[in-house]
């Protein structure tokens, strides 16, 4: 957003907010309350507050305007008039007109606005499985003649519901549960791929009672996870799992690292549909 002379106001609106604070000042120094000041010229105690501290610290100079704000312009006069030359012509004389006359757009950027029939909203280069740097542990598992592995978690409360019903009077409705003890089972899935191999699925399951600090997999039951996959698998194992901070953590960088069988992939943020794991635990 522009504003004129460098700042948010112009000289005339400067002018008038400093006659409110010496306005002000004169009721500050007759002993006027800053609630009836603030009532007065419509403005927060706040400010009021802030013109008395800075009146008795500087005087009335402090609530001096002290000009228009911002930056100041570096350009030249003779500058500032070739640059609004440049810009009133437009980006057609410069070689840069669509076919419409309008400014052509760079490169993979479309205009706003409806598009050529047959084309369908769909996820960009930077967000595609096979493309560029996302595609990493495809090469990699296939280097290493490695299981390409999907990992995911899921969690699911198992205290039961409360609810109300009829029943007869004196006679109290009992619906008998399992699992009442438990507050929480947690669940971690991994699916392992590997051409010549049929894909295999792996799971663990982790039980949260409620001395527990931590509901979900530790960083050291993820290891011992992993380890169990790497001994059923029989090869090594390229990974690939999200951002959760268990997974990016100092204490599972510095597990994964002491397995040189393993190599760990992160996938990008926002992205559960590039994870196959993902149906499994959907509800």
């Amino acid at each position: 957003m522009r504003y004129p002379d460098g700042g948010g106001l112009d000289a005339a609106e400067r002018a008038r907010r400093e006659k409110v604070r010496l306005e002000a000042a004169d009721l500050i120094e007759a002993g006027v309350s800053d609630r009836e000041i603030a009532k007065r010229f419509r403005v927060s105690r706040m400010s009021v507050n802030r013109w008395r501290r800075a009146l008795a610290a500087g005087g009335r100079e402090a609530l001096a305007s002290k000009g228009a704000g911002g930056a100041q312009c570096k350009l030249t006069e003779a500058q500032v008039a070739e640059l609004e030359a440049v810009l009133e012509e437009g980006p057609a004389a410069a070689g840069y007109a669509g076919r419409d006359g309008r400014a052509a757009a760079p490169d993979r950027v479309d205009r706003p606005g409806p598009g050529p029939p047959g084309r369908r909203a769909g996820r960009g280069q930077d967000r595609q499985v096979a493309g560029g740097h996302l595609a990493g542990h495809k090469s990699t598992a296939a280097d290493l003649g490695a299981w390409l592995c999907f990992e995911d978690e899921s969690g699911q409360g198992l205290r039961p519901p409360k609810g109300r019903t009829w029943g007869r009077r004196g006679h109290t409705p009992v619906v008998t549960v399992t699992g009442g003890h438990d507050t929480r089972v947690s669940l971690a899935a991994l699916i392992a791929v590997r051409p010549g191999c049929g894909p295999r699925l792996i799971y663990r399951t982790h039980h949260a009672r409620r001395a527990d600090k931590r509901k979900g997999f530790t960083e050291h039951e993820y290891a011992r996870f992993l380890d169990a996959a790497h001994q059923q698998l029989g090869g090594p194992v390229v990974l690939v799992w999200d951002g959760l901070n268990t997974h990016t953590s100092r204490a599972m960088r510095e597990l994964t690292a002491t397995r040189a069988w393993l190599t760990v992939f992160q996938l990008p943020a926002y992205a559960p549909e590039l994870n196959p794991v993902e149906p499994t635990s959907a509800s």
